[in-house]
């Protein structure tokens, strides 16, 4: 089971968008690398594409890139904190358990 699933709002702990919340868009789990909407965006300069009917528009595309799974912690619903995820069993289920409150997160 994942610390992280998509979906989750995750605060950024290292980098250039320290401080950052965002909802998780993907999970790259091969490469321990999870993309977060409105954080670590970067610039594509595309060229003009003219090939058959479809026209594809020239020039600069912002889009998110992955970032590592270890830079990012989850925020827990309930207490609104970056925390530490922790485990418990509850009805033979596994689930997800903040740190800070000791609510479950799923």
């Amino acid at each position: 089971m994942n610390r992280i699933k998509k979906g989750d709002t995750v605060e950024v702990i290292a980098g250039d968008d320290l401080g950052a919340r965002g909802e998780v868009m993907r999970l790259l789990l091969q490469k321990d690398r999870v993309v977060v909407s409105t954080v670590n965006m970067r610039i594509k300069h595309q060229s003009a594409q003219r090939a058959g009917r479809s026209q594809v528009q020239g020039g600069r595309v912002q889009f998110e890139a992955p970032i590592h799974l270890s830079n990012v912690m989850l925020v827990c619903p309930s207490c609104d904190a970056a925390t530490r995820v922790g485990y418990d069993v509850v009805d033979g289920m596994r689930v997800r358990v903040c740190r800070k409150c000791g609510k479950a997160i799923d």
